[in-house]
């Protein structure tokens, strides 16, 4: 039944534009998702949920660490997860999340140094994981606040025990 302002004619139209609207959120949403998906799946982004150094190295700019890594004294004790990332249960996940980001869009738009360098950050997450690692060996240190100061970290001195002899 129309009234005499057309009020029925007007809910009609408002209705038909809503449903257009819904169906194009709706594409965008399937383009998305489907751009996602794909994206993920030529990425190889499952695999980086696993601890397989190999996954490190789908990323073609990371080959020459791995390399090293498998020639480096570490490489019978300790995987990539072990020294990059943190080992308690959320941090270590908002660590990789936060390092597959920047390394993703970092990649993707060749904005990097190359050599590739570890971020401060990152490496206080290497250096803590030293010190638990070989608490004991540096237990002395530790006790006299070697360590006290973030500057001073494990690599500066041992550099070729993770990654092999450097450049």
């Amino acid at each position: 039944m129309t009234t005499q302002d057309g009020s029925t004619t007007a809910a009609r139209a408002c209705c038909c534009r809503l449903r257009r609207a819904g169906l194009f959120l709706c594409i965008l949403i399937g383009i998305f998702l489907g751009v996602g998906a794909y994206t993920f799946r030529q990425a190889e982004g499952a695999s980086y949920f696993s601890t397989d150094p190999r996954a490190c190295v789908n990323c073609h700019i990371m080959r020459e660490q791995y390399d090293s890594w498998q020639k480096a004294s570490h490489h019978a004790h300790a995987t990539c997860v072990d020294c990059h990332l943190p080992h308690e249960g959320l941090a270590k996940w908002l660590a990789k999340a936060e390092n597959g980001f920047w390394h993703s869009t970092r990649f993707t738009l060749q904005d990097f140094h190359e050599p590739i360098r570890i971020h401060e950050k990152n490496g206080r997450i290497l250096r803590d994981n030293c010190l638990r690692c070989h608490q004991e060996l540096v237990a002395d240190l530790t006790h006299h606040g070697a360590f006290a100061d973030e500057s001073n970290n494990c690599v500066r001195c041992h550099m070729a025990v993770g990654h092999g002899s450097p450049r």
